[in-house]
């Protein structure tokens, strides 16, 4: 079996925190590292490019280590095989968008001409053959992206590193370069890996996810895994789910505070219970029929999500419904309105923890 081009296992301590994260990504494939603020992602991103040693594990890139504390080895980061696109880019601001993508070349030894060559190519695949002698101040935040991204792939990485590269953009824009990076990164036949904060760039690019929460590892697999069974609060709100956690016995889950959901899985031990906002039901009085999971709430909050608006309960059982603008005006749905909320059996989901 060929050992993927990237091999990490990452353990970097500072100060109180400690990241410890194992990461293989192999060729061609693009995996995101997500995780909210404080998990890790940056530190993780840092290690890789050789710009935060190590304490302990290592980093191998096509079995060659190039940092391995306990085998006396580091590699600087320039030495590295890696093509790094940073959130704010980090163009030279002196230098030409064809000298910034020349950049890397030349640095590897590359004569100016030939250099200059592949950076001409760079900028045609990315659309911005006619951009060579701007510089960075006459650019437009996409195009800068773009310029960073050439710059990134003209050193013919094995690894590409990918720093929210998005984040910058506004909505528009953001939208019309995703489409753009997703087609160079399917173009890409070593490993990239892209941190990112945002759900719908990982969704949007990734093959695979890896979900850090405070320095570990909490979940990891393809979207359609991830969304289907969210393991965390982080997970479960990042895929838009409501996810709880307590004892199963058949198809009811008994929450640590005493209440109890009815699912039509059947599950028995430690089990996670999810649904979505979209399958809360909200009434006046408590109903009557079919629904059999049913629970007085209190109404803590409502917010615009898309073309509905999203409620946020608070009782028996915290919970985020999903209701039509007609719903709430029917209901008059304000901060501190008793109402009861109701969900199918059939609309849970339980698997184990």
């Amino acid at each position: 079996m060929t050992a993927p081009p990237l091999d990490a296992h990452l353990v970097v301590d500072r100060g109180g925190f400690r990241l410890d994260v194992p990461l293989r990504v192999a060729a061609g494939e693009v995996v995101a590292l997500l995780g909210p603020n404080g998990a890790g992602k940056t530190t993780a991103l840092r290690a890789l490019a050789g710009l935060q040693p190590l304490t302990a594990g290592h980093v191998t890139v096509d079995g060659v280590d190039l940092d391995r504390p306990a085998g006396d080895r580091w590699v600087p980061p320039e030495r590295r095989r890696f093509g790094v696109v940073f959130q704010d880019y980090l163009l030279f601001p002196h230098l030409s968008a064809l000298d910034n993508v020349a950049f890397g070349p030349r640095r590897q030894g590359l004569d100016r001409r030939a250099a200059r060559e592949r950076a001409a190519g760079w900028l045609e695949r990315v659309g911005l053959g006619g951009y060579a002698r701007r510089r960075p101040r006459e650019l437009s935040g996409g195009q800068a992206q773009r310029v960073a991204l050439a710059r990134a792939l003209a050193v013919r990485p094995r690894v590409l590193l990918l720093d929210e590269p998005l984040a910058a953009l506004d909505a528009r824009t953001r939208l019309e370069t995703r489409a753009e990076l997703h087609r160079h990164l399917a173009d890409h036949d070593g490993a990239a890996l892209l941190v990112t904060h945002d759900p719908l760039d990982a969704l949007a690019l990734a093959d695979r996810l890896v979900i850090v929460e405070e320095g570990r590892v909490v979940q990891e697999g393809d979207a359609a895994a991830v969304t289907a069974r969210p393991r965390t609060d982080y997970v479960a709100r990042l895929v838009g789910l409501n996810l709880y956690r307590g004892r199963a016995d058949g198809g009811r889950v008994r929450l640590s505070g005493g209440f109890t959901l009815a699912s039509t899985d059947r599950v028995d031990g430690d089990a996670f219970v999810v649904f979505p906002p979209a399958a809360v039901a909200l009434h006046p009085r408590r109903p009557e029929g079919s629904p059999r999971n049913t629970w007085p709430a209190t109404v803590a909050g409502v917010q615009r999500h898309g073309d509905n608006l999203r409620v946020q309960l608070t009782g028996a059982l915290d919970a985020a419904a999903d209701v039509t603008p007609a719903a709430v005006a029917q209901l008059r749905l304000v901060p501190g309105q008793q109402v009861w909320a109701a969900v199918k059996a059939s609309e849970t989901r339980a698997y184990p923890a």
